[in-house]
């Protein structure tokens, strides 16, 4: 079996694939302080509730864009999995030509989303990541990794926006029944919910025109699911997409 490991900024997204279809996946919070022992606590149970056993583990791969806490995930990997962690760090990794400046800044989630959305769409295509911050990675015609945008994230923009003003409440992240709010709460929805949503289909809009048509939009990332009946130009979301990228890297890496 193969353990996928998506170290993101806020949370940790791990899946197991049994070599035709992903088993489980389990989202916890990114912790810098984590042991390698306090890793295996935490997972083993929810491992054991889905039936998989550590020691049927045959390969490890990580995509990782907080390098603080590589070491403990690697020493999990090794000492609980018995296998030895492989780390994607770059496109050159796995045969995807990497048209950024330079290439290797390109965090191993980007270069995940571009493999997973190539398997299953054709170029040019973007990937919209709703994470800490939301990223859209772009492959052009000819297959090779482009670049993209980097926004705030929702719950970063709105906690900013809640922690510097004295009366405006944290709302739910969901969208209100009118754009036009007639109370506080439907006022920062309509804002904060809606307006993202234009501004994601805006960049869509904005990349589609410098990549050119068909450019099929995917979204993926915590928050993926929420917006992709809000925006008009995401035809799909896939909640696996990176895992599944980096499971394609993993062949690649062999």
């Amino acid at each position: 079996m193969l353990w996928a490991i998506d170290i993101g900024n806020t949370q940790v997204n791990v899946g197991v694939h049994d070599g035709t279809r992903w088993l489980a996946s389990w989202r916890h919070e990114t912790d810098h302080q984590r042991t390698e022992d306090e890793i295996a606590g935490l997972l083993f149970p929810l491992a054991q509730f889905a039936g998989i056993a550590f020691s049927d583990c045959c390969s490890v791969v990580v995509g990782s864009v907080v390098p603080p806490v590589d070491v403990n995930w690697h020493r999990f990997a090794l000492k609980y999995l018995g296998c030895e962690a492989r780390f994607l760090r770059g496109g050159d990794q796995v045969g995807l030509k990497v048209d950024y400046d330079p290439p290797r800044a390109v965090g191993a989630d980007r270069i995940a989303n571009a493999l997973g959305a190539l398997a299953r769409l054709q170029p040019p295509l973007v990937v919209v990541d709703f994470g800490t911050a939301t990223t859209f990675d772009c492959v052009d015609r000819s297959g090779a990794y482009t670049g993209g945008a980097i926004m705030p994230g929702l719950m970063v923009s709105l906690d900013s926006l809640v922690g510097r003003t004295a009366k405006l409440p944290a709302v739910a992240i969901e969208a209100p029944n009118r754009t036009v709010g007639k109370n506080t709460v439907e006022s920062l929805q309509s804002g904060v919910v809606l307006g993202y949503a234009e501004a994601i289909d805006g960049l869509i809009r904005r990349i589609r025109a410098e990549l050119g048509d068909p450019c099929p939009a995917v979204a993926t990332g915590g928050l993926g699911q929420t917006f992709v009946g809000l925006c008009q130009e995401i035809s799909e979301y896939d909640p696996t997409l990176t895992l599944e990228g980096l499971r394609i890297a993993a062949g690649k890496m062999a």
